[in-house]
């Protein structure tokens, strides 16, 4: 059976420490509830002492939460340990945090106090707050930069005292990968008494290297890792829960015999709720999470896809609950993902029609980033249900502005031969009506006519529906584009090719 790593998420007190990222009673509770259904072992609610409203918060969800341990941090002082001890009175499993920097810039510039006053405030903070609650985590901060042998003192001493985790921050985001592991397992062979508690880590980003350091860690002997949804947090933002979770369990081959409680078809889920309640964005090309995290675009990719999703895909979408097709049709795609994505429209085309259609999709590709779905069925819907049609567009020309009458020159082609005439009319759309009726020789009655938007964006095509009469017979045409004008013009035409069949 696999050994446990605890997964300890502070996204409700470190991630809420980010600039701009403050949350209120009602979206903490509702975060909390999300991460004891995603799994997490260990919730840290806030910070107590710190306002009124975080106090409240931390009780609010120290209530709520069923099966996860809430945990409340606190400085190494009698206000902030009664103040964590209160606000979890109502918890089914508190845990009391205590922190007190170790590092010899910490000590010397912010506390300004000797190694030995550390040492005895350490103790002291631990006992007090074993008086209150069985479960005692204690952190020295600054960890990575502290020197060893003190750091290897005060993690013994407070064990002694009670603590049943100790965690080894990386406060600043200063340690490299092969360091801190390195760190992780000199405290294994140099504590005596380490056996005694759990050893956790707690790593910051300002070098990129939060995940890379905690697995590096985890690889040495931690057993709980400290992290944050989308990696949210102070400065740079913390170790990314979701990436340290997916690394462990899509390279257990390399974390062998551990594993997590973290139920990972829920992540992307809790990724857009704390997205959307602490307002920072998921960047694109964000790992795991990230909206292009399982895209592919490029023609090759999307064959090798297709014929076998592990080519190019290391984690199955739908493994952290991402439920979106994975291919982006855009003007790099091949024939093949265009039509298996027709296929699972519903759509299934003989060769001549898909020929038809996939050169349509790439004039749209070549002025559209993405191609939705919409898109595509407005494409098959305009292209290919059309009966024999006579007239095609070639190209149009439009000359418009508010002090000059609109003018267009419209080429269409009949049986491989080109027409032209030119108009003008009341706006740019009516006056390549006005030349179509030259060509064609029609004359029709515009009785509808709507434009409306198929998909979101800058970019988005334009669908335009509207309905011809000619001699009492009657026509609906559809037509689609990014361009207004040439979504009229395509719909024109798909009508005046109904009316003279």
């Amino acid at each position: 059976m696999d050994e446990k790593i605890i997964i300890f998420d502070t996204t409700l007190r470190d991630g809420e420490q980010a600039p701009g990222a403050s949350l209120n009673q009602k979206e903490k509770l509702e975060i909390a509830e999300a991460l004891e259904n995603l799994g997490v072992d260990i919730i840290e609610a806030g910070f107590p002492v710190s306002s009124e409203g975080d106090f409240e918060s931390v009780k609010a969800v120290a209530k709520a939460v069923k099966k996860a341990t809430i945990c409340g941090l606190a400085r190494a002082k009698h206000e902030d340990i009664d103040a964590v001890s209160e606000a979890l009175s109502l918890a089914r499993r508190p845990r009391i945090h205590v922190f007190l920097a170790t590092s010899k810039i910490h000590m010397q510039y912010k506390l300004k106090k000797a190694e030995d006053e550390i040492l005895r405030l350490a103790i002291w903070a631990v006992k007090y707050a074993r008086n209150k609650c069985s479960d005692i985590e204690f952190s020295p901060e600054d960890a990575s930069r502290t020197e060893q042998g003190f750091l290897f003192k005060v993690v013994e001493k407070v064990i002694e005292a009670g603590a049943t985790t100790v965690n080894i921050p990386d406060t600043v985001g200063y340690a490299q990968p092969e360091e801190y592991g390195n760190l992780i397992a000199s405290i294994k062979n140099n504590v005596p008494n380490i056996n005694k508690a759990v050893i956790s880590v707690h790593c910051h980003n300002d070098l990129g290297l939060g995940v890379a350091n905690s697995l590096s860690a985890i690889r040495n002997g931690a057993r709980q890792v400290e992290c944050t949804i989308n990696g949210i947090g102070e400065r740079a933002g913390n170790a990314s829960l979701e990436e340290i979770v997916m690394s462990l369990r899509t390279r257990h081959d390399l974390f062998k015999g551990v594993s997590t409680n973290i139920k990972t078809e829920k992540i992307y889920k809790t990724s857009r709720l704390v997205s959307k309640l602490t307002g920072f964005v998921v960047a694109p090309n964000k790992a795991i999470v990230g909206g292009n995290a399982f895209r592919h675009e490029s023609g090759i990719h999307q064959d090798g896809v297709l014929k076998e999703r592990t080519t190019y895909e290391i984690i199955r979408p739908q493994d952290v609950g991402y439920f979106e097709s994975g291919i982006v049709l855009g003007k790099h795609s091949g024939r093949h993902a265009f039509g298996d994505r027709l296929k699972s429209l519903g759509f299934h085309l003989n060769v001549q029609e898909l020929d038809k259609a996939f050169v349509r999709f790439k004039e749209l590709a070549d002025k559209k980033k993405h191609i939705f779905d919409e898109d595509l069925m407005s494409i098959v819907e305009e292209e290919i249900k059309v009966v024999k049609p006579i007239w095609f567009l070639d190209s149009f020309e439009v000359n418009s502005g508010t002090k000059i009458a609109p003018k267009a020159k419209v080429f269409l082609k009949k049986k491989q031969k080109l027409f032209s005439a030119e108009a003008t009319g009341d706006g740019p759309v009516n006056a390549c009506y006005k030349a179509i009726d030259k060509i064609t020789g029609s004359k029709p009655v515009l009785l509808d006519y709507r434009l409306e938007a198929v998909t979101s964006g800058d970019d988005a095509l334009g669908e335009v529906n509207l309905k011809l009469r000619v001699k009492g017979k009657t026509a609906s045409g559809r037509g689609s584009s990014t361009d207004i004008v040439e979504a009229s013009v395509r719909a024109y035409i798909a009508a005046i090719n109904k009316l003279q069949n």
